[in-house]
């Protein structure tokens, strides 16, 4: 694992989105998680917070803007707000729908300064229907789209973090969303409206498991299915020293180099997709696996194409071989954190720090761009 915790400064550019300018109104969830892989691949974030808010220039999400100070309650701040906006190629908000309007920074008002500007909006219910203006978070979100019914154990949902509504559903879909408009915007000259809604996001996500619903390949019980935890050979299995391993041995011969490795040989092992065999293969793998310590089995199957892995937490992961080879996490001001993602062979991303400035000397900084 990398040390780059020596200082970057705040005007450096590398990535495949230098030289765009994003002006982000300051929020939780998906839209920090956006625009910092948005700033890792280069972009310029100015990041418009509240005057006195606390704000952590080291956290991991908020990692490479220039933070400015504003009130936009005073109409001072807001026509600042709009000079800021008429260099920007993007801006990105995560309020409520009607409360940019409120403000004077709709649609209409920012593209009436700055046709161009590609305007994201990123919430959990979208901009229309009965539950746009209600509160609600990303287990609510992914709640009626059919994912989080489809998570879990026989007996109840699990909730998984945030990751399928906040961040896969709706910071991924964001970016997606932000540069397929900015390559629009650069034929036609016009900017436009995108709505990232997390139930529209992680609705996308389920798409596979809607396919297979509709051939008759997946049903609505959990643990049934052959990537719920239903099937034997895709899974995760205590071991004797009470940490995990997961199994994702689903091709024919994948499962065969499993059955070789953990000595499965009974005949009962042949029945590899027969889904009433599955409950009493997975207690025989059970016992099996609760033989030996996740070290233990990871000398007898990583690397294989068993498809193994050992379960790490949080702390052990930037100390996988593999992790620290490829350098996933680095640390930052004592801070571990994922380095960015995806990879650029010719324009490499990079981590920036944060720094606090005044809108005046942006406005200016783009201004003169122009």
């Amino acid at each position: 694992m990398r040390d780059k915790s020596a200082p970057h400064s705040s005007t450096r550019t590398s990535g495949p989105l230098a030289g765009t300018r994003v002006v982000e109104f300051a929020g939780i969830g998906p839209g920090p998680f956006a625009c910092m892989m948005l700033v890792d691949m280069g972009a310029e974030v100015v990041t418009l917070d509240r005057v006195g808010a606390k704000r952590n220039l080291k956290s991991v999400t908020g990692r490479g803007r220039k933070v400015v100070e504003l009130d936009l309650k005073d109409n001072a701040s807001i026509a600042q707000a709009l000079d800021l906006l008429s260099n920007a190629d993007a801006l990105v908000e995560g309020f409520r729908p009607g409360v940019m309007e409120r403000l004077g920074l709709g649609p209409e008002v920012v593209h009436a300064r700055n046709p161009r500007l590609v305007y994201c909006r990123v919430t959990g219910w979208g901009q229309q229907g009965p539950l746009a203006r209600a509160a609600g978070h990303d287990i609510n979100y992914i709640s009626i789209t059919g994912a989080l019914a489809a998570i879990g154990t026989r007996e109840k949902p699990v909730p998984p973090l945030n990751l399928v509504g906040d961040f896969g559903g709706g910071a991924l879909y964001l970016v997606v969303g932000v540069l397929a408009a900015l390559l629009e915007a650069k034929k036609s000259g016009k900017g436009q409206v995108v709505d990232a809604a997390m139930c529209d996001g992680a609705a996308s996500l389920m798409s596979m498991f809607f396919d297979m619903t509709a051939s008759g390949r997946w049903t609505d019980q959990r643990e049934t299915n052959f990537l719920d935890g239903g099937a034997h050979f895709y899974g995760v299995y205590e071991c004797s020293c009470g940490q995990f391993i997961s199994i994702g041995s689903i091709e024919p011969q994948f499962y065969a180099l499993l059955r070789q490795h953990a000595g499965l040989s009974e005949a009962c092992f042949d029945a590899q997709m027969d889904r009433d065999a599955w409950p009493a293969l997975k207690d025989r793998l059970v016992g099996i696996f609760k033989t030996k310590s996740r070290d233990e089995w990871r000398k007898i199957m990583e690397g294989t194409d068993i498809c193994f892995a050992p379960v790490l937490t949080m702390k052990e992961a930037p100390h996988h071989p593999h992790m620290a080879a490829r350098e996933v996490f680095v640390t930052r001001h004592g801070v571990t954190q994922p380095a960015p993602a995806p990879r650029f062979s010719r324009t490499p991303s990079a981590i920036r720090d944060a720094a606090r400035t005044d809108i005046a000397d942006v406005i200016s900084e783009w201004s003169a761009a122009n």
